[in-house]
């Protein structure tokens, strides 16, 4: 299986070029489907341990359905398939460039939750405009085991999150142990109350928000993916999710710019118009870079040649 790694912000993508499961040429949410339902093993086989770690998020190119489109891609991590990848587009959109399949300008590439662009402004810079945004429900209180009560916001920005203020813990590298078991223990609360996204979706993404560390940014976040890993890069379904936020409460106008940091101190670029159902079209920039291209081996010998499964989604 030939594969290209490449980082955004700091966060890992792994594009698999050939040696993938064959799903056809059907609709995208469709293969996404078959691909989840009959090839499963490529989730750790390809992501975890040895070859990989939990961070990583891997994407499928696949044919396009849509024959606008540069590419069709399927995104998913250690656990499952993901809807949307904002930090993955970046990466994918970087790859192909250093492969010489895409030049500088506009590219439409056609995910599972519908078609995103993703404009090549250098080698290593993309700005990338994602599916259609939108908070569903803001003022959703839990109750937290070893926490207390915490109130947020459910949004969609291709993924689905719950969203909250928190000033418990700083949201610093030194913190990411005791922020990520605080995230967990949201995600597990929302799960006992049975609180969900759009017709009963799993709320697999949790975001911590605070302010920022650098004088340009506007705010820093920590996130939490559906694997039990957290987000290097600011997360672009995340950045999503808080704009339509931040839009739906009157405090962020169109075309504004907000720059967003990461736990770990990258940043998006981030702005939104607003779509006519009444959510937003958020758009995000980021910088990607490739940092390997590989040969991944898959002998029948080897007892982990499928990974090393050290987590499932919650639910």
């Amino acid at each position: 299986m030939r594969v290209i790694d490449s980082h955004t912000e700091g966060e890992p993508t792994r594009v698999i070029l050939s040696g993938g499961p064959d799903l056809g040429t059907g609709n995208l949410s469709d293969r996404a489907r078959q691909l989840r339902d009959e090839h499963s093993w490529i989730y750790t086989a390809t992501l975890a341990e040895p070859r990989g770690h939990d961070a990583m998020v891997g994407a499928l190119l696949v044919p396009p359905s849509d024959p606008t489109c540069a590419a069709g891609v399927i995104f998913f991590n250690t656990v499952g398939n993901l809807g949307m990848c904002g930090h993955a587009t970046i990466g994918l959109t970087a790859t192909l460039a250093y492969l010489g399949q895409i030049g500088p300008g506009t590219h439409r590439i056609e995910t599972p939750v519908g078609v995103v662009t993703a404009q090549l402004e250098d080698p290593n810079t993309v700005r990338v405009t994602n599916v259609v945004s939108y908070c569903l429900q803001s003022g959703v209180t839990v109750e937290v085991d070893g926490i207390g009560p915490i109130t947020g916001d459910i949004a969609w920005g291709g993924n689905w999150f719950f969203l909250t203020e928190f000033d418990r813990i700083d949201l610093c590298p030194s913190n990411i142990p005791a922020l990520t078991q605080a995230a967990h223990g949201i995600r597990s609360a929302l799960n006992r109350a049975q609180i969900t996204g759009a017709d009963g979706a799993d709320i697999d993404h949790i975001e911590l928000l605070g302010p920022p560390k650098s004088t340009t940014a506007q705010g820093r976040n920590f996130v939490l993916c559906p694997g039990g890993a957290y987000d290097r890069s600011p997360c672009g379904t995340g950045c999503s999710a808080k704009l339509a936020c931040l839009a739906a409460d009157g405090k962020l106008s169109e075309g504004v710019v907000w720059q967003q940091e990461s736990v770990i101190g990258s940043s998006y670029d981030c702005s939104y118009v607003t779509h006519p159902s009444g959510g937003i079209v958020a758009t995000i920039q980021g910088q990607a870079f490739v940092t390997s291209e590989a040969t991944l081996v898959f002998n029948t010998a080897d007892p982990f040649r499928g990974g090393i499964c050290t987590h499932k989604r919650e639910s």
